[in-house]
């Protein structure tokens, strides 16, 4: 008797698919970390190196000062004053007339520089203007003069007898009256052209369909510049905001170099000239290092505040 076993299923069935191996994801994303890591490793060294470093080693200086030990006959130790440089440097007037001095400076340059920047800048992006490249090249050029060469050129420029401007100015540029006006023309004339290519660039990235709307509706250059393209450009020129007072904190070049022609301007006329003499000069860095680390201090929050500002504009 023949018996007929019944017929096997040879239908390939459809295998569960293993799950995600955690090992080998968790491998990839240690790897995609450390690779980010060596990515970011310059930069990282360059900060420690060329700001952490620097700016602790000024608040651990801040903290001490040298005294004369005995008599004086053993020479200058150094002594432990907590905040004691900090009091010395917030009470002294030099340094409180620096701060005046600077700020007068940046009410006048930081305005005048925002606008004449802004100004031109919408000059060379409006349709009418011609050899756009030709003019944005000159415009910049004096940026890449450097600021010694330029303290000198207008200095000279400035100076009685042999200067045109003193002839034909009503006011002496070198005199009491006129140094912070030939200060703020010296940066506005060395640093307009740097912003005006800041502002020029953001504003090529401003959509031409907007514009081409923009003129439809029937609006003229002045209604786009101002409705259109000023808005689209804010945090652009918030940017440069903080950048211009930083750099009005910190002036330093150009009093320095036209404190040897004219008698207007003291070795403690800014905050920096206030550092450099207190270093250099009186060799007191504990005092030196405590005014550097509250002018630091002043322009990280005046940033901050600026930033905030910024924030709270675009939402």
């Amino acid at each position: 008797m023949i018996t007929v076993s019944p017929a096997r299923d040879t239908t390939p069935t459809a295998r569960p698919r293993p799950a995600p191996d955690r090992t080998a994801r968790t491998r990839r994303r240690r790897t995609g970390s450390l690779a980010g890591l060596l990515l970011a490793a310059p930069f990282i060294l360059l900060l420690i190196g060329t700001v952490l470093v620097p700016v602790g080693y000024a608040i651990y200086l801040s903290a001490f000062t040298d005294r004369l030990s005995g008599l004086g006959f053993g020479g200058p130790r150094q002594v432990f004053v907590a905040l004691g440089n900090y009091a010395t440097v917030l009470t002294d007037h030099d340094f409180l007339r620096s701060v005046g001095n600077v700020c007068l400076y940046a009410l006048i340059h930081v305005p005048l520089m925002m606008g004449s920047a802004l100004l031109l800048a919408l000059l060379l992006d409006s349709a009418v203007t011609r050899f756009r490249q030709v003019w944005s090249l000159a415009m910049f050029l004096p940026y890449a003069v450097p600021g010694v060469i330029t303290g000198l050129i207008w200095a000279y420029l400035y100076s009685p007898g042999i200067g045109p401007i003193n002839a034909i100015s009503p006011v002496d540029p070198l005199s009491g009256h006129g140094i912070l006006g030939s200060i703020v023309n010296i940066s506005q004339w060395q640093w307009m052209g740097y912003n005006m290519i800041i502002f020029y660039t953001a504003l090529q990235t401003v959509p031409k369909e907007l514009l081409e709307a923009a003129r439809v509706d029937g609006a003229g250059e002045i209604r786009t510049a101002l409705q259109v393209k000023v808005p689209l450009i804010r945090p652009t020129a918030f940017v440069a905001l903080v950048f211009t007072i930083i750099g009005s904190m910190q002036l330093f070049t150009e009093p320095l170099i036209l404190r040897t022609f004219t008698g207007a301007i003291s070795s403690t006329w800014t905050p920096s000239l206030y550092v450099y003499e207190s270093a250099f000069v009186a060799n007191d860095y504990g005092r030196a290092a405590a005014a550097s680390v509250i002018l630091a201090l002043a322009s990280a929050l005046l940033s901050a505040l600026v930033m905030q500002l910024s924030t709270r504009r675009s939402r």
